[in-house]
């Protein structure tokens, strides 16, 4: 007997050696948060805090998705002198798309860029606490009647591309803009609170620049442009060569000659908000690709930039809820 229970008192200290040494049974993951429980039956909850204060986060690479392995948060969105040096493949990429033989020193035009324009760093304050929502508005003729412009202009940001008018077109496509991306081509001016961003396409388009702030005698590039621009000098932004080669290999898995300027505004928004709302991109419901502002139907097709691969990579973002897409009611 008095074996037995000898025995029994060495299971029992055992036993309770086993439970005690067991703080954690198990966990589980649950949306953002991680739940864990002890052998007591008390648990603490550990908050694993979200990458915005958003519903959703664009930007969430927790996500098991295409996204993350393609999205790069370190990548040099726009220039500035701290970052202007750009890395030998990204140069030689970026020189290719010139289509002139005689190309200007880039390091000698870049010099000439930050004493006259901005060089703050921006955009760097993303975190838990911030919720910024961005509406990227395209040119295409599905806005035509879509009763949008509202909901557009309460965005935080309102990004419009090139052209696209907002006057006579309001009750669709909004009547603000924060920031407008173009390239001398496509230029067009804009008021002292919208940021200019410049896509630089070649060299050309960064001396064209400068010299529509100060001597104005850039006329001409592979067409006539402006020689002006009416535009708030200390808003003007210019995206990174760095950046769009990173849009051109790692989204566009290098289709086409460079991406198109509605793609990395799309990209840029993707860069700088939380939640992006998409507005104003792919053909009409009758399958037309035209402006909303073109008084005659005209179709268009640029074969430098594959609109349809691109197209297809703005479908599969919106299927992984990284954008909200609004195809419009025409």
């Amino acid at each position: 007997m008095a074996i037995v229970l000898r025995t029994l008192r060495h299971h029992h200290r055992y036993l309770t050696f086993l439970l005690s040494s067991t703080i954690v049974l198990f966990c589980f993951h649950f949306q953002n948060s991680v739940v864990i429980f002890t052998y007591n039956s008390y648990f603490r909850y550990v908050s694993e805090p979200a990458p915005c204060a958003c519903a959703t986060c664009a930007l969430d690479r927790g996500r098991a998705d295409g996204f993350s392995a393609r999205y790069e948060p370190t990548v040099h969105l726009l220039l500035n002198s701290s970052n202007s040096e750009l890395r030998a493949d990204v140069f030689g990429w970026w020189k290719g798309l010139q289509n002139v033989t005689s190309v200007a020193n880039y390091t000698s035009v870049v010099k000439n860029l930050f004493p006259l324009f901005s060089d703050k760093e921006h955009y760097s304050d993303a975190g838990p606490d911030r919720c910024r929502t961005c509406a990227v508005v395209g040119n295409s003729g599905n806005l035509l009647r879509s009763h949008y412009g509202p909901l557009i202009d309460s965005n935080d940001f309102v990004v419009r591309i090139n052209k696209g008018p907002t006057g006579g077109f309001e009750k669709d496509v909004g009547s603000r803009t924060t920031h407008r991306i173009m390239y001398p081509e496509s230029s067009v001016d804009v008021d002292n609170s919208t940021h200019l961003v410049l896509s630089p396409f070649k060299m050309l388009d960064i001396e064209w620049l400068i010299s529509a702030f100060t001597t104005k005698n850039i006329t001409k590039t592979y067409m006539n442009v402006s020689s002006t621009i009416q535009a708030n000098k200390d808003k003007v932004m210019i995206l990174h060569p760095e950046f769009m080669k990173y849009v051109y290999v790692n989204w566009t898995d290098s289709h086409g000659r460079y991406p198109s300027t509605g793609f990395l505004t799309l990209m840029f928004a993707l860069h700088i908000c939380d939640e992006v709302n998409v507005f104003g991109f792919g053909a009409t419901k009758a399958g037309q690709w035209h402006h909303y502002f073109d008084e005659t139907l005209t179709l268009y097709v640029n074969e430098s930039h594959a609109g349809d691969f691109e197209y297809q990579t703005i479908l599969r973002l919106e299927q992984e809820k990284r954008i909200v897409m609004f195809k419009g009611w025409t």
